[in-house]
């Protein structure tokens, strides 16, 4: 997975750098979402794990794609699939959004709660990550019944673990050392 990452990475970086410089984030996360779409597609994998040329991909890929992108993300295109890339399109998706996320000071946070959070429980989880995060924060919001209660919050490095089931844990811990 790390060497996909290094090979992603320079892709993704270069389409943030432009997309910032045009002032275009928004539109080429449209595009990068629906190439990556595109590659993850059962026919259009099996044909770029296969043998086929570069030109003959691009030509595919590029029909497929015409008119969901701009003449700057088909130039994206092409140099991927001269150099034998375009696999790693989803991952480039992936990386561009994180880029797009940081540039924005936004973090997107997993809530799991043993119950259903109400409204105002979001909000103020909300606002105490924003506080601690310095940074917009989003929300996914899920019920796992085995915490007992409490909730665990995971935010980037950031793991909160405020449930009945991670304080069971940590005592059972203690208690054997």
């Amino acid at each position: 997975m790390s060497e996909l990452t290094t090979i992603a990475r320079p892709y993704a970086k270069a389409a943030f750098d432009f997309a910032v410089e045009k002032g275009n984030t928004e539109a080429w996360a449209e595009m990068l979402f629906f190439a990556a779409e595109v590659a993850n597609n059962d026919s259009i994998a099996q044909l770029l794990h296969g043998d086929r040329a570069g030109a003959e991909l691009t030509e595919i890929f590029v029909s497929i794609c015409e008119g969901q992108l701009d003449e700057n993300g088909l130039n994206l295109i092409k140099v991927m699939a001269e150099n034998g890339r375009l696999s790693v399109l989803p991952l480039v998706n992936e990386l561009f959004l994180a880029y797009v996320a940081d540039y924005n000071q936004e973090i997107e946070a997993n809530v799991v709660s043993s119950v259903e959070l109400t409204k105002d429980q979001e909000a103020k989880i909300s606002a105490s990550l924003e506080k601690r995060l310095a940074r917009k924060v989003k929300l996914n919001c899920s019920v796992d019944k085995s915490l007992i209660g409490g909730v665990v919050i995971t935010a980037g490095d950031l793991v909160i673990d405020g449930s009945v089931r991670g304080k069971l844990d940590r005592l059972a811990d203690s208690l054997q050392s």
